[in-house]
């Protein structure tokens, strides 16, 4: 196993912090009891349980009462969507965008062979949206909104608040994806337009397999998953208490790191890429990169593969990505690269580098060292290095043969 690896994935998962995992502990030997159970050992488990609703929903500037634990960011997404659908039979439409994350624009799929009508809003070569193209999609016939707050790709963030101002307009539910911009960006519920956000626990130095949904007071609310009276009766099923407890402290600890680390993670982010694109040619950020999260930079590294790099990366220890990661199993470029417009010159060589507030300069400094001379090795194998018809030809043949 690699424990000394440089680790700039932190879009995929974070390393869960210390702290979380220490009060997580004693929530999977002493006190195993079930939160729901009349006798004070399961009580005390449930005012632990409260405890870490609490510290989430401070957080997010949300009440208690508004949050709802889920498995993860997928299942958030999920019930949020058919939770908005099932309130509102009577209307059939959606509104989302082309770049959003597989949990939401499969979801939109599906729903399409059910007689529901999807509007996929493009975006511009900068990873945008065209608010007059949201604008002009919304109808009566519009159930719900669901557009993610930040890409988990570009790190593009959206502006989320005039969107929602315009969907509230419309009488349609507004849900927002906010698993790569919880703890990264201040959020504050109590003002937001936003009637439904998913966040997921593995994203903010939690562990896998927690996350929440943020539910406004008064929205109209189906729940997806059946049984007991759990979560108000919003989502049943015997709660993850030590994930829960986790959440809750990484929570806090987001929380009170925010403003410190999202300024360290930019500097260290902007050194990156100002000396990668100094140091090499034919490269180019993917993007808006004035409104992204602080942590996040997609280069393009034009005529070389970015499976290539990535494996060349590998073997110093440098963890890096060329997309999402529920999407790598695909051999297919990135569908928010493509919608970008991006030319296949660029697409195919495009990584991700996401950083967190674990990540040193020192390690910044190993991948400006080793990275030139990965794209350099990588270009001399190339006979179109500097022939975007003679590489698109080459890419061409090699799709053919796989």
């Amino acid at each position: 196993m690699q424990n000394n690896c440089i680790y700039l994935d932190n879009n995929a998962t974070t390393k869960v912090d210390p702290e979380v995992i220490e009060v997580m502990l004693p929530y999977l030997t002493d006190y195993y009891g079930n939160p729901s159970s009349m006798h004070t050992f399961g009580g005390q488990v449930g005012k632990a349980v409260r405890t870490a609703r609490e510290q989430l929903a401070v957080m997010l500037g949300a009440d208690e009462s508004e949050i709802v634990y889920t498995s993860c960011g997928t299942e958030g997404d999920n019930a949020a969507i058919r939770a908005a659908l099932l309130a509102q039979p009577e209307k059939r439409h959606i509104v989302t965008t082309q770049v959003e994350h597989p949990a939401v624009l499969n979801v939109c799929k599906q729903l399409e062979t059910q007689g529901y009508s999807v509007t996929y809003l493009s975006v511009n070569n900068q990873g945008q949206l065209d608010l007059d193209e949201l604008e002009a999609s919304l109808t009566g016939n519009t159930a719900l909104v669901t557009i993610m707050y930040a890409n988990n790709e570009t790190g593009t963030v959206f502006p989320i608040e005039q969107i929602g101002l315009r969907v509230k307009e419309s009488g349609a539910i507004f849900h927002v994806d906010a698993v790569q911009a919880v703890g990264k960006i201040p959020l504050n519920m109590k003002t937001s337009t936003i009637d439904m956000l998913t966040l997921s626990g593995h994203k903010l130095h939690g562990p896998k397999g927690i996350g929440a949904l943020y539910i406004r007071r008064g929205v109209r609310f189906r729940p997806f998953i059946l049984g007991g009276h759990q979560e108000r009766g919003r989502r049943a099923g015997t709660e993850n208490v030590p994930a829960i407890i986790a959440l809750g402290k990484a929570a806090e600890l987001e929380l009170l790191h925010l403003e410190e680390a999202t300024a360290r993670e930019r500097k260290l982010r902007d050194r990156l890429e100002q000396t990668l694109l100094a140091k090499i040619p034919n490269c180019v950020v993917n993007g808006d990169v004035t409104q992204r999260l602080p942590n996040t930079t997609n280069i393009g590294f034009k005529y070389i593969e970015g499976e290539a790099i990535l494996l060349l990366l590998n073997k110093y220890g440098i963890c890096a990505s060329s997309g999402s990661a529920c999407t790598s199993g695909s051999l297919e470029p990135s569908h928010v690269l493509r919608a970008m417009g991006l030319p296949y010159t660029t697409l195919h060589g495009s990584i991700r580098f996401s950083l967190c507030r674990y990540t040193t300069e020192a390690e910044i400094d190993q991948v400006i060292e080793v990275m030139p001379s990965i794209v350099e090795r990588l270009r001399a194998l190339s006979p179109f290095k500097n022939d975007d018809a003679g590489w698109l030809q080459g890419q061409e043949q090699a799709l053919a043969h796989r």
